[in-house]
């Protein structure tokens, strides 16, 4: 188990410093480690955390109380908790990294130049992954799985609210790094719930971190952003829309807008708004509704919406912009997919967008004019997640326009180089 550090700010900073030194030291023979070896050291990972399932949970349970005792609310709750069959789909997401295709030395691309010779781009680790995440434990396991699969060593912070729960799957982790003889700072797990710890990893402890991914809510997100020394990858916020179309199915529209909110409200990919045809209101809104409402949704809704459904809150201009990450859903209608276009373009945090329709039009135009990293037709926003887009898992999902966008997976841990082979030429 992972020794806690609890001492002063200066010894916070210098053992974040020598985190970094060993991080950056395990980068080149993790790097050149060969496929059969990472492959390895994740199975034994997976192995380890199924065999110490009591232990994650005796972690857990501590965590647990202590949440309840400082009030965290209960989505936080919902992301801290762990029981058997999440810790069972930690080690299933373990394995299934370990079966992808490993992407270092992957040729992305080859050549010929006119003069002979002959260029390829190769992939290649990104170098040090710093993941600063709150709540959620299991981030944990994905993040340090993700990244040996990737070649990059990785320096994890979860949240003090989280720290026994990580601690307890990071021994696991460790395990399987011993198993396969590679080296144990490859993933490291900072030992302390000390907030200093975050600011010396932003400001890249001493430019041995390479790229940051925080994985929390608003607060953390902006301040990882505002502060961070080296490039980050990240959403601020999950403000997630569900248009149903007049075209739409109106079981498919009720199943999916259900599914979308309520599957688990706490999660980047949950539906905050739902944008619906004012052609259908008079039939698809009513049955949505109170399909929400009786799952227990909380329901804010325009002027128009509370004429016809009058079981629920007005909405405010604040509802258009808030990701509830929590059992509410606010309510519009639109004039078609123009409409819905138009809002999601002023109100989205291009995240994740989802149409319900039969019109193939409607759909190409929702696709083709939304820049949201995520756009499904006919599915469940809820969908928005790297492990169903068959990447094993994800760190997070990153809503900006540089390197990666959409599920951060493997390949999105990757950067490249380029190999050119000549034969003698010279440039004239």
């Amino acid at each position: 188990m992972l020794k806690l550090h609890e001492k002063s700010r200066d010894d916070t900073v210098a053992l974040m410093a020598d985190i970094g030194r060993r991080a950056r030291a395990a980068a080149r023979p993790l790097a050149v480690a060969t496929a059969e070896r990472k492959h390895a050291a994740l199975i034994g990972m997976a192995q380890a955390i199924l065999r110490h399932e009591q232990d994650i949970l005796d972690a857990n349970a501590i965590d647990i109380k202590n949440g309840e005792q400082s009030g965290l609310s209960a989505s936080f709750m919902d992301r801290l908790k762990l029981d058997p069959a999440r810790i069972r789909a930690m080690a299933d997401g373990i394995s299934e990294i370990a079966g992808l295709r490993d992407p270092v030395g992957d040729v992305i691309a080859a050549w010929d130049r006119p003069n002979g010779l002959h260029i390829e781009r190769v992939r290649t680790p990104l170098g040090v992954v710093g993941v600063i995440y709150e709540s959620r434990p299991n981030v944990t396991a994905d993040a340090g799985a993700l990244c040996l699969k990737a070649g990059n060593p990785v320096i994890l912070r979860g949240g003090s609210d989280s720290l026994n729960s990580s601690a307890a799957i990071h021994a696991c982790l460790v395990e399987g790094l011993n198993a396969a003889k590679l080296p144990q700072d490859a993933i490291q797990l900072v030992p302390t719930a000390d907030r200093a710890a975050v600011g010396e990893m932003l400001k890249g402890l001493s430019s041995n971190i390479d790229v940051i991914i925080p994985r929390g809510g608003k607060n953390l997100v902006e301040r990882v952003q505002n502060e961070a020394r080296v490039p980050v990858f990240a959403h601020l916020e999950g403000i997630c829309h569900l248009y149903i179309d007049r075209s739409a199915d109106l079981d498919m529209a009720v199943r999916i807008a259900v599914n979308a909110k309520m599957r688990r409200t706490g999660v980047c990919g949950a539906a905050e708004t739902l944008l619906v045809d004012r052609a259908v209101a008079a039939t698809h809104l009513t049955p949505i509704l109170e399909a929400l409402r009786a799952a227990g949704c909380e329901i804010h809704a325009d002027g128009e919406v509370l004429k016809v459904f009058a079981d629920a809150r007005p909405a405010t201009d604040a509802d258009w912009v808030s990701e509830y990450l929590d059992a509410i859903i606010a309510v519009k209608l639109v004039d078609g997919v123009a409409g819905a276009i138009e809002h999601i373009e002023n109100f989205s945090s291009h995240h994740t967008e989802a149409i319900v329709a039969e019109d193939a039009d409607a759909v190409e135009r929702f696709f083709n004019e939304i820049d949201s990293a995520i756009l499904l037709h006919n599915a469940s926003t809820q969908f928005a997640d790297g492990g169903e887009f068959g990447m094993g898992a994800e760190i997070g999902i990153a809503t900006g326009k540089m390197h990666a966008r959409g599920p951060v997976g493997v390949e999105q841990l990757t950067s490249f180089k380029y190999r050119v082979r000549g034969t003698g030429q010279v440039r004239p």
